[in-house]
């Protein structure tokens, strides 16, 4: 059985998580945290909590012969460090806004300036600042060359992972703006049978159906993969 955990470690100015072994003391456990928490070996009191949200100590560990294992810790409790003395570490001061002086500056002094965003933004023609017609272009079934029924491949986050299927519908819908690409799955990873909101756009199995955007969709010779393995029977 491993002697080592994982926790969360909570001060004035931290939040951050430790893997922490059983056997040290809790004189060894404030070294390792002074420079964490920037809290002086000793200013700090320990205590424990199972959860963030948690309001009831658990234990508070104030004997620093002791190892960590004689308070019962577990994985993902909250070890929450307070300073005993903040006015000489300064604790919780350095995530005190209130203190800072704030740099103001009217709107007509900023639109003068060259060296803004906004400056950035009228030179180079983005966003608010970009030609009428280039905000309006938007794609069409026209400009969108994904033919119906050709195998394509969906982009997906997950390494490894490939979605495969075949398209099924391209065009706009009325569940969102913008033209969407119907898929009909090879596998079960899709959110519905081709309709949406009570709308048919085409029909498959359930959970085999989804609409993704253009930009996600690559089309090619994508055949259907063989999920056995040519080594088992």
């Amino acid at each position: 059985m491993s002697s080592a955990i994982n926790v969360w470690v909570k001060s004035p100015d931290t939040y951050s998580e430790r893997r922490l072994d059983l056997h040290i003391t809790v004189g060894q456990l404030k070294v390792k945290l002074e420079p964490i928490t920037g809290i002086p070996v000793g200013n700090q009191a320990i205590s424990l909590f199972n959860s963030e949200n948690d309001t009831q100590v658990i234990a508070r560990l104030e004997d620093e012969t002791k190892p960590l294992g004689f308070y019962g810790l577990r994985d993902w409790q909250v070890l929450k460090v307070d300073d005993t003395n903040p006015s000489v570490s300064f604790t919780g001061q350095l995530t005190d806004v209130t203190q800072v002086d704030k740099f103001e500056l009217s709107e007509s002094a900023y639109a003068e300036r060259s060296d803004s965003v906004l400056a950035y933004k009228q030179r180079h023609q983005v966003g608010r600042f970009a030609p009428k017609q280039k905000q309006d272009e938007a794609p069409t079934p026209s400009t969108v060359d994904i033919p119906l029924g050709a195998r394509c491949e969906v982009e997906s986050f997950e390494a490894g992972l490939s979605k495969r299927g075949t398209v099924r519908f391209v065009g706009e819908a009325k569940f969102n703006k913008g033209i969407w690409v119907g898929i009909e799955y090879d596998e079960p990873m899709g959110k519905n049978d081709g309709s949406v909101q009570g709308e048919r756009y085409f029909s498959c199995k359930q959970n085999y159906g989804v609409f993704v955007r253009p930009e996600k969709v690559k089309v090619g010779d994508f055949p259907v993969e063989d999920l056995l393995d040519e080594e088992e029977m």
